[in-house]
């Protein structure tokens, strides 16, 4: 059983497959070079806001420290820089009496003569160069704590590139250089005094030199040392540390990753679970299967995480397929089976893909979680925020998501194909189930990048679509269908179509033991004699009286002013096009696809000949949405996130779906909405629809009409405002009169004083104005809501960064 029991299921329910079987080792799919599986397991992901892309993401803080503006910090480097040059000076100078009194105090008398200075062939000298190094260093860092020093570099000359912070680095170390060799500042002095000779005793000149020269040697070695000191400093300055830092962690990792994945040895003494000692598991070793005793198969997949066979999806499915045998211990001896004879490509998905052909988004998969963009860095969003990745899960689709927007605003790219993709890798992972709703050639990925491709009007489809989703009960097929054909129709005409259909299809199973196909529908609808006399005759055989019943109700309501009837054999006209022949069919002979098979890991797509066949199209979306919501919610296995993804919304919600919707977070599923401009749905439900789902994006382009929903929507916040009030200064004193017109007469303008007040006022988040003309091309402005209710503000985020 290489399933290990968890996808029987789906093969004894006979869901639809592929119509090629795909090989049994896919090529890599096609994307960018990302990390090894084992580095990308190892990288945190810690707890963060809904949205929050949290691969390898760092918490800021809640609020923005104060920043001080650049010439203010340039000003206050350069004069505490100047304050610190000339009190080092009058120092060295020794223009400042006592100031190595505390040098004298805590060193032998004896090393000092009666006028204060160091005595020769004693430890002052170097005692008093150490102290004066000592002094230079407090005095540089005490100034540099005063005018911020490390903040002007970072800021005025690191951030201009490497190229300015070198040679900012190389200029002070000349500086530098030169004053340590003319001795200004005592460095060699200071080393001098710990070298095995002592070169401050008395002697004449040639005594010097002659033990000078016997020590070259040593005072070569002690200048080299000097000054390799003095260039480690400048070198960090310059920025060099940096890649050899990131070179010296990478060999670590890569020798740790050599021999990090390794079984622990039997018998090899470790530290207590939860002590503070034990280092953290690493999930490359799948330490939940040996905590569990199966160090075997422990192993044989840790193996194949190092060595490459496994990738991020067998990862998860593996991972997925380990807690269905914890639920299940009955599966336990199928799961080791299945991982000791097929190692990675164990529990594999029914249609044994392993991976998707192609990837054009950022995937974790470890958290579900796909990339769509970066929350743009500047003012209106908040500062914890500011820079960080926004991702998408079913943590907050599971809420659904409108998307508004006008053509080419990019919500098919930016948007759809990402969540699509995300979602079928999540359905290979046994995690999820996605039907992609789309018009004909519409670039959602490849046909083999999904279990299930139902092309609607082209007879070379390998499967069709059921009309009538799945049901066998005739007054829930009614329902569906009424919502598809009559949805959109004001008033209650989804309601009164729903009894019209429902006095039709109970006698037609009743009499048949199906549903009528699109014709035999239409012709009951348009009320023709011979059908009525057909259907109720094979009633009469069948001895169902009760749909004889049925039959007369319908009989006496068909004459009556109003019968939604004819409005419904004008939409089921819509259908019965040659375009369509061969599809819907009820009979048993076809390959039709049901939305009952949500609860199998299935990847679906569904094109829409949405371009000669507009408004069928827009019947058959509105069919699909009310199809979901009610398979979606009637579901008795919700343990798979099942997502409904429409490339257009457009005429496709009705009130009955929407309140659908809104009973989707609850049966673990969600829909994405896009539409063009919120004019597409109805007046009646446009406020609904904004409160009804969790998720909203008001794309770039957006009208101020949509504008104003979505301000609405997002309500208001307080924020802080600063009134700046100037007035003109008047004088009473002549001095300061004949001042103030010598300062207009150089500026041109007159003195005043600023009065700034502040206040908490309620502005709205974004308002209608904003949104239709401030938000930059390629950006949207995104609110998330979380299935547990947690909220983010609208924030302004840069697609596809």
């Amino acid at each position: 059983m290489d399933t290990e029991g968890t996808y029987d299921a789906v093969r004894r329910a006979g869901v639809p497959r592929p119509a090629g079987p795909p090989p049994a080792l896919p090529p890599k799919p096609e994307r960018a070079p990302g990390p090894a599986l084992t580095d990308w397991l190892r990288v945190p992901r810690p707890t963060a806001e809904p949205g929050v892309w949290r691969y390898g993401h760092t918490p800021r803080a809640d609020h923005e420290p104060e920043r001080t503006p650049d010439r203010s910090l340039l000003s206050g480097a350069l004069i505490s820089f100047l304050a610190c040059v000339l009190l080092w000076s009058l120092v060295h100078n020794h223009y400042i009496p006592q100031w190595d009194l505390p040098l004298r105090l805590f060193t032998p008398a004896d090393w000092w003569t009666a006028t204060g200075a160091p005595a020769r062939a004693t430890g002052g000298l170097t005692a008093l160069a150490v102290y004066e190094l000592l002094l230079t260093g407090g005095l540089l860092y005490g100034f540099g704590r005063l005018g911020s020093w490390p903040e002007a570099w970072h800021r005025l000359v690191a951030a201009r590139g490497p190229v300015a912070r070198t040679a900012a680095a190389l200029a002070a170390a000349l500086v530098v250089y030169a004053m340590v060799k003319a001795g200004t500042l005592p460095l060699k002095q200071a080393a001098y005094g710990f070298l095995p000779f002592d070169y401050t005793r008395p002697g004449t000149a040639a005594e010097m030199q002659v033990i000078m020269r016997s020590n070259q040697d040593l005072i070569t070695r002690a200048d080299l040392t000097v000054y390799l000191l003095l260039a480690l400093p400048f070198a960090w300055l310059a920025g060099w540390f940096g890649p050899l830092g990131r070179s010296l962690r990478a060999r670590r990792a890569a020798a740790a990753t050599g021999s990090g994945a390794a079984a622990p040895r039997p018998g090899a003494a470790q530290a207590a679970p939860g002590s503070p000692s034990e280092p953290p598991a690493d999930p490359a070793a799948w330490p939940q299967l040996r905590s569990a005793g199966l160090p075997e198969a422990a192993d044989r997949l840790a193996d194949e995480t190092a060595s490459g066979r496994m990738n991020d999806v067998d990862y998860l499915r593996i991972r997925r397929a380990w807690q269905s045998v914890q639920a299940d211990p009955t599966r336990l001896r199928a799961f080791t089976d299945a991982v000791r004879a097929h190692g990675a490509a164990a529990c594999v998905h029914p249609s044994t893909a392993r991976d998707l052909p192609h990837r054009a988004a950022a995937h974790d998969l470890a958290v579900s979680q796909v990339r769509i963009g970066s929350v743009d860095p500047g003012e209106r969003n908040p500062y914890p925020r500011r820079g960080t990745g926004l991702a998408l899960d079913p943590g907050v689709l599971g809420t659904s998501l409108l998307a508004v927007g006008p053509s080419g605003a990019g919500k098919t790219r930016r948007l759809v194909r990402p969540v699509v993709e995300s979602l079928a890798l999540q359905a290979l992972a046994g995690q999820a189930a996605v039907i992609a709703v789309c018009a004909a050639g519409t670039p959602l990925g490849p046909d083999d990048a999904y279990d299930v491709v139902v092309r609607i009007g082209d007879p070379a489809s390998v499967y069709d679509l059921d009309l009538y989703g799945g049901t066998t009960d005739p007054d829930e097929a009614a329902a569906l269908l009424a919502e598809g054909l009559a949805g959109d129709v004001p008033g209650e005409g989804s309601r009164r179509a729903a009894t019209v259909l429902a006095q039709l299809l109970g006698p037609f199973r009743a009499a048949h033991g199906r549903f009528p196909a699109v014709p035999e529908l239409r012709e009951l609808l348009d009320g023709g004699p011979a059908a009525r006399t057909a259907l109720r005759a094979a009633l009469e055989a069948a001895g169902a009286h009760a749909m004889l019943r049925e039959l007369d109700a319908r009989d006496r309501q068909s004459v009556q002013p109003g019968d939604p009837a004819a409005l419904l054999a004008d939409r089921v006209a819509l259908l019965d096009r040659p375009v369509f022949a061969g599809f819907f069919d009820t009979s048993g002979h076809g390959r039709p696809f049901s939305l009952r098979s949500l609860e199998h890991p299935l990847r679906v797509r569904i094109d829409l000949p949405e371009r000669a066949h507009a408004e069928a199209s827009r019947l058959l979306a509105r069919l699909l949405l009310a199809q979901f919501t009610a398979s979606a919610a009637a579901r008795a296995d919700r343990s798979l996130f099942a997502c409904l993804v429409l490339d257009d919304a457009s005429h496709t919600l009705t009130a009955e779906t929407l309140r659908g919707v809104q009973r989707l977070r609850s049966a673990h599923a969600g829909v994405v909405l896009p539409l063009r401009t919120l004019d597409d749905v109805p007046e009646q439900l446009r406020t609904p629809l904004l409160g009804a789902v969790g998720c909203r994006m008001a794309f770039s382009g957006v009208t101020t009409w949509d504008g104003k929903r979505f301000a609405e929507a997002w309500g208001t916040a307080w924020v802080e405002t600063r009134d700046v009030t100037s007035r003109t200064v008047y004088a009473d004193q002549p001095l300061t009169r004949m001042v103030n017109s010598f300062r207009k007469l150089v500026t041109g303008k007159a003195v005043t004083t600023d009065a700034v007040t502040v206040r908490q006022v309620e502005r709205e988040r974004w308002s209608a104005s904003e949104l239709a003309h401030t938000v930059p091309p390629g950006h949207a402005v995104v609110s998330l809501t979380s299935v547990r209710g947690e909220r983010t503000a609208p924030l302004l985020v840069a697609l596809d960064s």
